[in-house]
């Protein structure tokens, strides 16, 4: 697994869905797939979102810290 921080290539909104997947071995797309789904169903999936858009830091700020 690698760690959570949202790519600079393969966005398409904040790049949570890109880096969840990337985190999870899985493709962006899935995961993006899978977050629409869970959007139709009640919940603060929005408000997670942003949250975590928030809180992963962007990866070439994880590679200036290297």
């Amino acid at each position: 697994m690698t760690a959570l921080a949202r790519p600079t290539n393969g966005r398409m909104i904040g790049g949570v869905c890109a880096a969840l997947a990337r985190r999870f071995g899985t493709s962006a797309t899935t995961m993006r797939v899978i977050f629409l789904v869970s959007c139709l169903l009640p919940g603060p999936q929005f408000l997670l979102y942003i949250a975590l858009w928030i809180l992963f830091p962007s990866e070439n700020k994880v590679r200036q810290a290297w």
